[in-house]
């Protein structure tokens, strides 16, 4: 345990959990965005899609439980890694324009993680709690196949057509992109996947991991603003 802790202490065993971890968040954000986008299938696709995650009963929770563990511990190992990184700066002038791109990359994705940590929590507040719901779209319901289901269309339609909510989700998600555009090529090159030859594919990969989940995020909040999308 002792030999474990010490490990994951260490600047190589942080970048490892946080690209591991990172791994994992970009699945679930692919996976959340491709469930999501059944809104452009109608009432009953997106309430059977969500009336089905909700019947999981209580290992919905621990999914959900997991995924909160390995968000701190993502977060954990970022923190771990940019202090080690300030410790280690290097003072000598010829360091010193390398060192400025790298903090400033790493204060970057510090700042944008913080920002979408917290736009995960208000996501949550919102959609699943209905704590913050300012659109007041929580809590209806609609008749699937004679069930009577929560109507997570009509709260998604509602919450996007209040401007001030919808504007909330276009600009964390623009954050979002641009933490997974730096992020996903990061992790590539923890892992051992990133090379001189192939640096170029591996920045691209991250560029286009990142647009393709701020094009699917935020076609939904934009469609429904404009009125593209909604009863």
């Amino acid at each position: 345990m002792n030999r474990t802790a010490k490990t994951l202490r260490s600047t190589i065993g942080a970048k490892a959990l946080m690209a591991v971890t990172g791994v994992a968040l970009l699945l679930f954000v692919l996976g959340h965005m491709v469930g999501n986008l059944q809104v452009f299938g109608g009432r009953d696709m997106l309430n059977k899609y969500a009336h089905t995650l909700q019947s999981l009963g209580p290992l919905l929770w621990v999914i959900r439980g997991a995924l909160l563990a390995i968000l701190l511990l993502h977060v954990w190992a970022a923190l771990q890694v940019t202090r080690a990184n300030r410790a280690a700066r290097p003072v000598a002038y010829e360091h010193a324009r390398q060192d400025l791109a790298t903090s400033y990359a790493a204060r970057t994705m510090l700042v944008s993680g913080v920002v979408v940590v917290l736009f995960l929590i208000y996501h949550v507040l919102h959609f699943t709690v209905g704590a913050v719901d300012f659109a007041g779209s929580y809590g209806g319901h609609a008749d699937l196949d004679g069930t009577e289901v929560h109507d997570v269309y009509g709260m998604v339609i509602g919450g996007f057509k209040h401007l001030p909510t919808a504007l909330i989700y276009v600009v964390a998600n623009l954050i979002l992109v641009m933490h997974i555009a730096h992020g996903a090529a990061s992790l590539l090159q923890t892992l051992g996947f990133r090379s001189q030859a192939n640096a170029g594919k591996v920045r691209a990969f991250g560029l286009g991991f990142g647009v393709l989940i701020g094009i699917g995020n935020l076609a939904m909040p934009l469609s429904i603003m404009f009125g593209m999308v909604g009863d």
